[in-house]
């Protein structure tokens, strides 16, 4: 049972450092650098992700004995597509605002890398509990990498940040970088903080060793 839980535990931490879709592993890069001029933005796109990846998880976990490895992959793409739907038809109806501004990027969680990454590595090959944790924890690191990076560019690029009707502060506090903005802008954001986190744990790598 401890082992067990254990192993809960890790397969839901180890999306957080040791496989960050985003910092570590790289993939879904193309929503994570066009959706993220804002902190909002990156939330709802990552809240969608994470009930995709779940679902999908859990659906691929509990069916991949029956699924012959030869067209595993278009079995997937018909799993992922039905949460991927779902989510579309309660955002049009619930978000319609933030539907239109996350675009194509909603429907392209059919073959969102990370998804796919998730389903392939870890939910064909192991039981729905795990499965379940590892897209939780995947799902949720790669939620908040989306809100940092969205957090950042949108305070440098406006001097505020909005959440809803709460702009933080009234007034800018700076100067606005207009290129925190742009395509440009989300790769120096991405670059920077992928260099800390390598160079952190570095770091810890060291000290362990020592």
């Amino acid at each position: 049972m401890k082992e067990n839980r254990a192993s809960l535990g890790y397969d839901f931490i180890k999306g957080f450092i040791k496989e960050n879709p985003t910092f570590a592993l790289a993939v879904g890069m193309c929503p994570t650098l066009a959706v993220t001029t804002c902190l909002v933005n990156g939330f709802w796109m990552g809240v969608a992700v994470i009930f995709v990846l779940t679902f999908s998880n859990v659906l691929i976990s509990l069916l991949r004995k029956l699924i012959p490895d030869e067209i595993r992959i278009p079995v997937f793409i018909i799993m992922i597509a039905t949460p991927v739907v779902i989510v579309e038809l309660v955002m049009k109806a619930y978000l319609p605002e933030m539907y239109s501004i996350l675009g194509i990027f909603v429907p392209l969680i059919v073959v969102n890398c990370i998804v796919f990454h998730r389903a392939e590595a870890f939910a064909y090959r192991n039981p729905v509990l795990n499965s379940a944790m590892d897209a939780l924890g995947s799902g949720m690191a790669f939620t908040l990498n989306l809100m940092l990076i969205g957090g950042i560019r949108e305070f440098l690029g406006t001097g505020q940040i909005a959440i809803g009707n709460v702009v933080f502060p009234k007034a800018p506090l700076f100067e606005p970088a207009a290129v925190m903005l742009t395509p440009p802008g989300g790769f120096i954001t991405l670059g920077v903080l992928m260099a800390l986190l390598n160079i952190v744990i570095a770091r810890v790598g060291k000290r362990k060793q020592a």
